[in-house]
C-alpha cells in the first residue's frame, strides 16, 4: 500500500511539473510576440508593442482566472488553499497553462492593430474576448460543453480534433483580429491613391528575435498539450519540427529571400500543424507547413495590395486565422490511415469544427469591438497617430540619443 501511494504521488508531482514546464515555455512565447511585432512596427510605435503584450498578458490571467475558465471548464478556485494543494496542486498549474494559451488571443490582435489603436479601449476589447468569446469556443471543444463534439461523433463518426490549438487559439485569435483590423480602418498613409505603401519594418534584428522565441516556446505549446507525461509523444516534436522547416522553406522561395516572410514560415507551419501534430505522419507533417508557408506569403501579398481597409501590420490573419483553419483541414486530411496517420478524425467534423471556431470568433470580434468603439472609439487621432503610439499615449519613446 505505501509503495502505491508512494508510485501516485510521485506520478502527480511529475505531471505538475510536467505541465509546469509547459507553461513557462508558452509564457516566454509572449516575449517573441512581443519582439516579432516591435522589430516589424515603425521605431515611434515600438514602447507600445512591448507595453500592449505585457498588460494584456495581466489582464487576461486575471479575467480567465475569475471569469473565463469557469466557463470553459465550469471550474473555479474559490475555495481554501489545502483543497487547491491536492494532487501537488496539479489542478492549478493546469489553470496555469491553459491561461497562457488565453492570453495568445490578446497578443495576436496586438500585432494586427498596432500603430493606430488607443490604449485602454482595445485592453478593455481584449480582456472581454478572454473572458467571454475565447472560452465559450474553448470549452465548446476541450470540454464538451453542450454536446458540440457529441453531435459532431454522432453524424460523422468522429469528434473535432484540435490536439493544440490551431482553431481553438490560433484562427479564433486571428479571425477576432481581423474584426478589430476591419473596424479601426487602415493606418493614415497607409494606401495612396488606391496603392499600397510599404512600410518597412524597423528592426529585423528583433522580428527574428522574436520569431525564434516563438519557435522554441512552440514545442512546449504542442508538445505539453498532452498535460500529463505518460501521453507524452515524440510524435508531436518531430511533426512540430517538420512542419517548422516545411514553413521555412516554402516561405524562402515564395517571398524571394524576404527577411519577413523567412522569419514569419515557420510560425505559418507550426500554427498549422498543431492541430494533427499528434495524428499525422511527419511527412504529413512537413507538407502541412509548407502549405501553410505558401498561404502566409500569398495571403498577405494579398490582402495588403487589394483590400484597403486591411491593413493587418504583422499579418495576423493570414498567419493565425487562415493557417490555423488550414491547419484543422489538414489534420483531417493527413490525420487518416491512408495517409500514414493514426486515424480516429473525419475530414466532415473538421470542416463544421472549423467553420463554428470561425463564425464564434469573428462574430465574437464585431460584437466586442464594436461596442467598445460606440462607446469610446478605436483610434488614436491624426495627430497621435503621426507622432506615434510611444510618444502620444507612454510619453517616452524606445530609445534615447542623449
Amino acid at each position: 500500500m505505501d509503495i502505491t501511494s508512494a508510485v501516485h504521488t510521485l506520478t502527480e508531482s511529475a505531471n505538475t511539473l510536467f505541465i509546469l514546464i509547459g507553461a513557462i515555455m508558452v509564457l516566454a512565447m509572449h516575449a517573441g510576440f512581443a519582439f516579432l511585432e516591435v522589430g516589424t512596427v515603425r521605431h515611434k510605435n515600438q514602447v507600445n508593442a512591448l507595453v500592449k503584450i505585457m498588460t494584456d498578458f495581466g489582464v487576461s490571467a486575471v479575467l480567465y482566472f475569475f471569469v473565463g475558465y469557469y466557463i470553459a471548464y465550469g471550474s473555479h478556485f474559490m475555495t481554501g488553499a489545502s483543497e487547491l494543494t491536492a494532487g501537488n496542486g496539479y489542478e492549478l498549474v493546469k489553470f496555469f497553462f491553459l491561461m497562457t494559451f488565453a492570453a495568445a488571443i490578446p497578443a495576436i490582435i496586438s500585432g494586427g492593430i498596432a500603430e493606430r489603436a488607443k490604449f485602454y479601449p482595445m485592453l478593455i476589447g481584449s480582456g472581454l474576448i478572454v473572458a467571454l468569446v475565447y472560452p465559450f469556443f474553448e470549452g465548446l471543444i476541450w470540454n464538451g460543453n453542450y454536446g458540440f463534439q457529441a453531435w459532431l461523433e454522432s453524424q460523422f463518426g468522429a469528434s473535432f480534433h484540435d490536439f493544440a490549438g490551431s482553431v481553438v487559439v490560433h484562427a479564433v485569435g486571428g479571425w477576432v483580429a481581423l474584426a478589430a483590423i476591419l473596424l479601426l480602418g487602415a493606418r493614415k498613409g497607409r494606401y495612396r491613391n488606391g496603392r499600397v505603401v510599404a512600410i518597412a519594418p524597423s528592426n529585423i534584428p528583433f522580428l527574428a528575435l522574436g520569431a525564434w522565441i516563438l519557435t522554441v516556446g512552440w514545442f512546449g505549446f504542442n508538445v505539453m498539450s498532452a498535460q500529463t507525461l505518460d501521453g507524452i509523444s515524440g510524435l508531436v516534436a518531430v511533426n512540430s519540427l517538420m512542419a517548422m522547416v516545411g514553413g521555412i522553406l516554402v516561405a524562402m522561395v515564395l517571398g524571394k529571400k524576404d527577411p519577413g516572410f523567412i522569419h514569419n514560415g515557420p510560425l505559418a507551419g507550426l500554427v498549422a500543424v498543431c492541430a494533427g501534430s499528434d495524428l499525422m505522419h511527419p511527412v504529413g507533417a512537413l507538407i502541412t507547413g509548407g502549405v501553410a508557408g505558401a498561404i502566409f506569403v500569398y495571403l498577405f501579398e494579398w490582402a495588403q495590395d487589394r483590400i484597403e481597409r486591411l491593413d493587418d501590420v504583422l499579418g495576423v490573419w493570414p498567419l493565425h486565422g487562415v493557417c490555423g483553419v488550414w491547419g484543422a483541414i489538414a489534420c483531417g486530411i493527413f490525420g487518416q490511415q491512408a495517409l500514414g496517420g493514426l486515424g480516429g478524425v473525419s475530414l466532415m467534423s473538421q470542416l463544421v469544427g472549423t467553420l463554428t471556431g470561425v463564425i464564434v470568433a469573428f462574430g465574437g470580434g464585431l460584437i466586442v469591438y464594436g461596442i467598445v468603439k460606440s462607446v469610446s472609439g478605436l483610434r488614436l487621432s491624426e495627430e497621435e497617430e503621426f507622432n506615434g503610439a510611444d510618444v502620444s499615449i507612454h510619453k517616452i519613446g524606445a530609445t534615447s540619443l542623449d
